[in-house]
């Protein structure tokens, strides 16, 4: 036999378990499927969290016939929810406003004393815009009596005031001539709009799209 043919029988002899190179590449082969099925399994992580069944409007206690359990992939937003894993703490009350079937933010509730807005209910004769829904932003103007039977110009009392809650308010014969809007009042605004209620002052209320309350 020659030199070069023992040389290609050399080459194609069956490579053995042994063989530093098949060793390397079943690694890398296991390597790549652990690699793999790691990354699904992060993926496919799922939370317990708590959600609203309904909604709930700012100063409404946090009860667990309020909320549900739901499974979600919260991942490093984990902490800023509230969640059965880090429990929750009694006497929490509804901060802003949490819609139905949303999440908790830790920053949607907290203790009774730290609320700065307090619902208020005021009484609209005229009909509400079509936007006005709870949680959207409106402004209430108000007109005092004047000396004549009427009213003064109107003006500006709260901008941005967040909507709790609208219902219709009955008559004693039942008809409904006018409508409620629980509107929430910071602290500092309060005494005015009290004072106009007060003072028999005609309310009104627009739709501000983008105000901040203040």
């Amino acid at each position: 036999m020659s030199v070069g043919a023992a040389a290609g029988g050399a080459r194609l002899k069956k490579p053995s378990w042994k063989d530093p190179r098949l060793l390397i590449g079943i690694l890398l082969v296991l390597a790549s499927v652990a690699g793999v099925v790691a990354l699904v399994g992060a993926a496919d992580q799922t939370t317990e969290a708590y959600a609203a069944r309904e909604p709930i409007a700012v100063g409404e206690s946090l009860t667990a016939e309020k909320l549900h359990r739901v499974k979600v992939r919260l991942g490093e937003v984990e902490q800023y929810y509230l969640t059965p894993a880090s429990g929750m703490e009694a006497g929490l009350v509804a901060v802003q406003r949490i819609g139905k079937d949303q999440l908790l933010p830790r920053e949607s509730v907290g203790q009774p004393d730290g609320l700065d807005r307090k619902p208020v209910a005021v009484t609209v004769e005229e009909n509400l815009p079509a936007q006005a829904a709870a949680g959207s932003r409106v402004d209430i103007w108000v007109a005092l009596p004047d000396t004549r039977n009427g009213f003064s110009e109107p003006t500006l009392l709260l901008s941005g005031a967040e909507i709790a809650e609208i219902t219709p308010a009955s008559t004693a014969l039942g008809a409904s001539r006018s409508t409620v809007v629980m509107v929430l009042v910071p602290d500092a605004q309060m005494p005015k709009l009290l004072g106009a209620q007060a003072n028999k002052a005609k309310i009104a209320v627009v739709w501000n799209p983008g105000g901040d309350a203040r």
